[in-house]
């Protein structure tokens, strides 16, 4: 993350914080004239239109003062979805329970592409039930890990 985006993401948690929300990611994409800012917030008990509408405007005024961007944006605030991505210790902890999908940089039990029950996370592993088996992964094995998405 560059500096830039090191100061907005400043920005959104002091924006976030009054407002009751975390900031799951700041993103600060193109480049030019056509810069995109993209933040993601949550909550407890989910995001509103509502609560991105007045997340947009409390960071929007907040970026209109500080004048971190040098050029023209667009911004964006959303939540992160029902399939959002797990980033580490603290969002597997917080999903204890649901079912995700992950792929790994190695195979585990002969896969590198799993869906299963989240067991247990712990600071440096979680554990994971596919069908019958129980896999406990490090995070430093995963490439990419998300929520699934359950009707």
């Amino acid at each position: 993350m560059g500096r830039t985006e090191e100061k907005i993401r400043e920005l959104a948690q002091k924006a976030a914080e009054g407002l009751g929300y975390t900031v799951e990611s700041v993103e600060l994409l193109g480049s030019g004239q056509r810069l995109l800012l993209r933040i993601s917030i949550d909550k407890e008990g989910g995001v509103t239109i509502r609560d991105c509408e007045l997340m947009s405007r409390e960071i929007g005024a907040m970026l209109d003062v500080e004048d971190i961007i040098p050029s023209r944006y667009n911004l964006e605030v959303s939540s992160p979805g029902l399939d959002r991505p797990l980033k580490g210790p603290a969002d597997f902890k917080k999903q204890t329970g649901k079912l995700i999908r992950v792929t790994t940089r190695t195979p585990f039990d002969g896969q590198t592409f799993l869906v299963g029950r989240l067991q247990k996370a712990e600071d440096n592993s979680f554990l994971i039930a596919v069908g019958e088996k129980e896999l406990e992964i490090p995070y430093s094995a995963v490439a990419k890990a998300r929520l699934e998405i359950e009707i």
